[in-house]
């Protein structure tokens, strides 16, 4: 079933970029989606004990993600402008080294925020070992939320119960 899905992912996202449909394309597209997902198709779905239910969940609380991260990484562009631009930018810079761990136990989840603090500018996942980040930062405000907000708003997107197990204490 997962296979499946992957293959008509890929057929279709073939299909939509190529925007040709005579038969060598076609016939290329489907070549290319039976390959790739021949060599790789266990990586898309790697949880499967999720359910549709719980899936179509989190693809609802996705775009309101997004668009938080959006903004994040337009507050961030700021920042590094600052930085580069103020007279007093270049003293604010002061690279570290960020280790934390994370709550999140989903390795979608773990990917997804790695992905996003990397997406926003200043900060970079260096390395992601089970539950712990190591995050290289340009200066001490960037590093200052990284194991904050966006994990949290992450976990209502793929792991709520995260959530609702810390209001509970």
């Amino acid at each position: 079933m997962h296979k499946a899905l992957t293959f008509i992912l890929l057929l279709s996202t073939w299909l939509i970029f190529s925007g040709f449909f005579d038969a060598f394309h076609v016939g290329l597209g489907v070549f290319s989606a039976l390959f790739i997902t021949a060599i790789s198709g266990d990586l898309l779905f790697g949880e499967r004990q999720t359910s549709a239910r719980d899936r179509l969940r989190e693809l609802a609380r996705l775009p309101g993600y997004l668009v938080w991260l959006l903004w994040q990484i337009v507050l961030a562009n700021f920042h590094v402008l600052k930085l580069a631009l103020a007279p007093d930018g270049p003293k604010e810079i002061e690279p570290r080294i960020v280790r934390f761990k994370t709550r999140l136990s989903s390795p979608f989840a773990r990917f997804v925020f790695a992905q996003s603090i990397t997406l926003t500018p200043g900060t970079v996942t260096v390395k992601l070992d089970g539950d712990e980040f190591l995050v290289h930062a340009i200066s001490k405000e960037a590093a200052g939320g990284l194991a904050g907000e966006m994990e949290r708003r992450i976990a209502h997107v793929f792991q709520p119960e995260l959530l609702e197990g810390a209001t509970a204490s």
